[in-house]
């Protein structure tokens, strides 16, 4: 591998830390919005509603902006000196956690609107509901929703323990392929 391919690019850089930074807003706030109001005030988990709401219609704008960007833009190869069988995990991981964000964000907007509630940001922006009230597909909705978000958090969890692993103990750089978040990358992209 050459110098310039050895890091991601800004824009892919951008988009990896956005969605992280999303999503650890969204799992917290996901799980308090869903404590009992004698836990936390009622107009909190309200709050953390709308929160949770827009910035799951967001989150999902960038999924997909992400994953076009990924689609139309060749990624850097896994590196050469990590067995063939790390660097397939590593590929199917990867695929499944942008599958699993997908997923999550989908049924999420599915089990709000489904239910008749409003997405606020949505509305501000003037955005229309895409789907009907649709009392049956709600909680089918909302089982896929937690089901995989835990199975997101569980695959980035051993997402971060093999970026630790690759830096701390096989010291490698491999870290430095997405770090920082901005700049650093010579991966050939804007």
């Amino acid at each position: 591998m050459t110098e310039s391919q050895s890091s991601h690019g800004t824009v892919t850089r951008l988009f990896h830390w956005l969605v992280v930074l999303l999503v650890l807003v969204q799992i917290p706030a996901g799980i308090a919005m869903t404590v009992p109001a004698s836990v936390l005030e009622q107009r909190t988990i309200d709050v953390l509603y709308i929160i949770h709401k827009g910035l799951g219609a967001v989150l999902l704008v960038v999924i997909l902006l992400r994953v076009l960007w990924r689609l139309t833009h060749r990624s850097l190869p896994m590196p050469g000196h990590w067995p063939p069988l790390e660097r397939r995990i590593a590929s199917v991981t990867h695929g499944f956690i942008y599958f699993l964000l997908v997923v999550v964000a989908v049924s999420g907007y599915v089990r709000v609107i489904a239910d008749g509630f409003p997405i606020e940001l949505l509305n501000w922006l003037g955005v229309p509901p895409l789907l009907p009230n649709m009392p049956a597909a709600v909680s089918v909705a909302s089982l896929v929703h937690r089901f995989a978000a835990f199975v997101l958090v569980g695959l980035v969890a051993v997402h971060i323990a093999e970026v630790l692993r690759h830096q701390l103990v096989e010291r490698d750089g491999e870290m430095a392929r997405m770090w920082p978040p901005v700049g650093g990358g010579s991966g050939g992209e804007v």
